[in-house]
């Protein structure tokens, strides 16, 4: 790239980050922070929403698990004192009547209650149509004769009833003098997904009470297919597992993103007493979808504040400031051009811009006056520097314009031109007898005698310097020359002026006359030259006489006469 093109890309830089770019700029710093605190608002307020649901949902888990546990519990006591009423009916033999007796019947989620002995078979139930049933091979039997604790399963299909169950069981052992035998009773998981149901009403929560190998024991109506079914999220299950561990608690809340990849707020609590967790979990997308609209709402707006910010100052700048510049700069460039006429209108200019166009038209209307005045003052000076002071005729200068103007207006016209010079006769003498001021005096009023002259034949008198004068002649021949050449002569003689030193003893002039036909070829200067050898031919004819010099084309023979 050269120097040339960078320079001009510089300036188109230049331009385009000039002025408008600092309306643009001002309009953003104007707008932009309170389009930001907004947006940050909304941020916070998002941030808090999220704090606070998070919250929520822990404390949700907490009270839902508080409620589960509270169904365990019952669950518990209604084991154990039916334990101590079997224990103590078994030593009368009506164990089996009295516990079926003695069972409440507001209890809606226990389904059965049985009582197992040591073979594992049902020998009392409260429904008589699994008595007899072998469930030796249950873990929760097993590990309730051998650690003589409440016991709680895991999710399984309960063969009595036949439906999905947890059962709860209890050693009879425990009891003091109670025989060897397990109570226990199933657990109706639909009171417990109920309690869920009753519990959560938010929307985009999901709630699942799961047992120690990940199984759904419970679930809100939407997932009730789910029942039965181990946990589809396993990463979830683990990563509640390892938080757990972490926390040293049965409680608490994570964030995690689902294998689908929607993130989830989840948190988490264990039913006590069992190794059964409460799942609670919400879609932060749900949950965040109205403060995630605003806060996209909030930056479309200040994309589009901003855009329109930007054109807006953009625009302002070109209509306000850019154009007027540019019509002041046009203005400026036809004034300097030499347009003195154009003058800013302040109709189209905003109003800030009207005194600069007031103070321009001033201006230019002051420099077009002094452009007059200079004009006038060229004119002067140029007048000045083609006329002599003292006679009031043109100068050599002046003569020199007007010859070259009339030579060509006769080569144009095939006209003859003539040229007389005159010189006053002993003129130093004349200084030196009388002084200079006489001699301008005297130089005055020969001055006004040619121009008088002048003025009746068309010509043009001039002073060729010192005491010599010239009368240019134009559409004159030599006979008409020689009679104005004795005319000047004559009327000089006639003004009288005093010349002791003089024979005639006035003022005399002799005159040179030469007239000419121009052509291309020949110059100007041999018309001067020829009047002034006829004026050298008067001065050797004892002056105050009029002698004529012929002159002819160039290309033919040059004849010189005195007469």
């Amino acid at each position: 790239m050269s120097i040339v093109s960078f320079g001009r890309s510089t300036s188109k830089l230049k331009a385009l980050v000039g002025i408008r770019a600092r309306l643009v700029l001002l309009a953003l710093i104007l707008v932009v922070p309170l389009m930001v605190d907004r947006v940050r608002v909304l941020e916070n307020t998002r941030a808090r929403q999220v704090e606070q649901a998070a919250s929520e949902l822990s404390e949700l888990a907490r009270h839902t698990a508080d409620a589960q546990r509270e169904i365990i519990s019952t669950v518990q006591a209604v084991l154990k004192s039916s334990a101590y009423i079997y224990a103590a009916a078994s030593q009368q033999g009506r164990g089996c009547a009295i516990m079926r007796a003695s069972l409440r019947v507001d209890l809606p989620w226990i389904r059965s209650l049985s009582i197992l002995g040591t073979d594992g078979k049902i020998q009392c139930s409260t429904a008589t149509n699994i008595l007899g049933l072998d469930l030796s091979d249950r873990n929760y039997f097993r590990h309730a004769l051998e650690s003589h604790e409440f016991v709680l399963s895991d999710y399984i299909f309960s063969r009595a009833a036949n439906l999905p169950t947890i059962i709860a069981a209890y050693p009879v052992s425990a009891v003091d003098g109670g025989p060897e035998a397990v109570i226990i009773a199933a657990v109706d998981l639909k009171w417990m997904s109920q309690l869920m149901t009753d519990r959560i009403s938010r929307a985009g929560v999901s709630v699942f009470l799961i047992d120690s190998m990940g199984v759904i024991l419970a679930a809100r109506p939407e997932h009730q297919d789910s029942i039965g079914l181990p946990l589809k999220d396993t990463s979830l299950l683990e990563a509640v597992a390892h938080r757990e561990i972490n926390l040293n608690r049965e409680s608490g809340s994570i964030s995690f993103e689902s294998a689908d990849g929607e993130k989830k707020a989840v948190s988490f609590a264990r039913v006590a007493g069992t190794k059964a967790r409460l799942i609670v979990s919400i879609n932060e997308a749900k949950m965040l979808g109205d403060i995630d609209r605003d806060i996209l709402t909030a930056y479309i707006q200040l994309g589009l504040v901003g855009l329109l910010a930007l054109l807006g100052a953009w625009i302002a700048g070109e209509r306000l400031i850019i154009r007027p510049i540019r019509a002041m700069t046009d203005i400026a460039n036809r004034f300097g051009r030499g347009d003195l006429t154009v003058r800013a209108s302040n109709a189209n200019m905003p109003y800030e811009f009207a005194p600069l166009a007031r103070a321009f038209n001033m201006m230019a209307s002051q420099l077009a006056a002094r452009e007059r005045e200079m004009v006038a003052a060229n004119d002067r000076l140029t007048v000045i520097a083609s006329v002599d002071m003292v006679s009031g005729l043109a100068n050599r200068r002046g003569l020199q314009s007007r010859l070259e103007f009339e030579w060509m207006k006769a080569l144009q016209t095939e006209t003859s031109l003539s040229l007389m010079m005159i010189d006053v006769d002993h003129f130093k003498l004349f200084n030196d007898t009388y002084g200079h001021p006489e001699g301008d005096a005297c130089l005055s009023r020969i001055g006004e005698t040619l121009s008088a002259i002048a003025n009746e034949v068309s010509g043009f008198a001039a002073r060729y310097g010192g005491e010599e004068f010239c009368l240019l002649l134009p559409n004159s021949d030599a006979s008409g020359a020689m009679s104005i050449g004795e005319r000047v002569r004559a009327q000089v003689e006639q003004l009288a002026i005093p010349h002791s030193m003089s024979a005639a003893k006035v003022i005399t002039v002799s005159v040179g006359v030469a007239s000419i036909s121009p052509s291309e070829a020949q110059p100007q200067n041999d018309l001067l030259e020829a009047a002034d050898a006829a004026l050298y031919a008067a001065k050797r004819r004892g002056r105050n006489t009029v002698i004529e010099h012929a002159l002819i084309r160039a290309t033919d023979q040059v004849i010189s006469l005195a007469s």
